[in-house]
């Protein structure tokens, strides 16, 4: 019998390309999908991807979906306790096994790995170590489309908001921004591709542009504020972002 997993998913690329390859591999039985969204309005931290198109992903995948819901700015404590408990239930279930879609941000694969320690769950991270542009060629290759939801401004300009990822947007990237946006320049939303029964239908909306604080302004802790962010703990360098809404329909 195989082990149970479950997957840190955020909606985006690199975890279809992560979660395509763990099921491929046969190695896990996925039973389910995480992702921590917003309390306030039910999206995808840092992603601005509603709950209802996360759930529309997750029903064409054919993996259950599981939410945890986050304050809009949440003290890492809380966010360590919330999550604990979310971690206990699945090891309550027989679920030991964690998968991300992390690639070589080694900060951030360390606290994971604690948090997980503590429970005694295993982590697994099918992309580490491979190079940014392999990824994306891999994932772009498999037949997978994805579309920008949010920017970081300080890094982007409006104009890369609600773009289709594809070749011509990996050419028009500025050299300082890492092609799979590993840094936080870039998040996206994945709605059609191998791992989908079928795509998932959304409307672009409008782009909206928000500020948050700075870590350093005192704004301690996790941001919810777009709605699982890849990386909770990571606040970016600027407060500044751009995103794009995308409709359900």
């Amino acid at each position: 019998m195989k082990p149970q997993a479950f997957f840190n998913w955020s909606g985006g690329k690199d975890s279809a390309l992560a979660l395509f390859k763990t099921m491929q591999s046969e190695a896990y039985e996925m039973a389910a999908l995480l992702t921590t969204v917003n309390s306030e309005n039910m999206r995808i931290s840092m992603h601005g991807v509603s709950a209802d198109l996360l759930a529309k992903q997750a029903e064409s995948i054919g993996v259950p979906l599981s939410v945890l819901e986050l304050p809009p700015t949440v003290p890492m404590e809380e966010y360590e306790t919330l999550m604990l408990d979310r971690l206990d239930e699945f090891e309550g279930r027989g679920i030991h096994v964690s998968v991300f879609g992390d690639i070589f941000l080694e900060d951030i694969r360390r606290f994971r790995e604690g948090q997980l320690a503590k429970v005694g769950m295993q982590a697994v991270f099918p992309l580490w170590g491979t190079p940014t542009t392999d990824v994306m060629s891999e994932f772009l290759g498999l037949g997978f489309k994805a579309i920008v939801t949010c920017i970081n401004a300080a890094l982007l300009d409006e104009s890369f908001v609600g773009r289709v990822i594809d070749e011509a947007f990996v050419r028009d990237l500025p050299e300082n921004v890492d092609v799979c946006g590993e840094n936080g320049e870039f998040h996206s939303f994945v709605f059609d591709g191998p791992l989908f029964s079928k795509p998932v239908d959304f409307l672009v909306g409008e782009k909206v542009y928000k500020e948050y604080g700075r870590p350093d302004d005192g704004d301690e802790g996790a941001d919810s504020s777009g709605g699982q962010d890849d990386h909770p703990e990571d606040n970016a360098a600027s407060n500044g972002f751009w995103f794009c809404d995308l409709v359900a329909r």
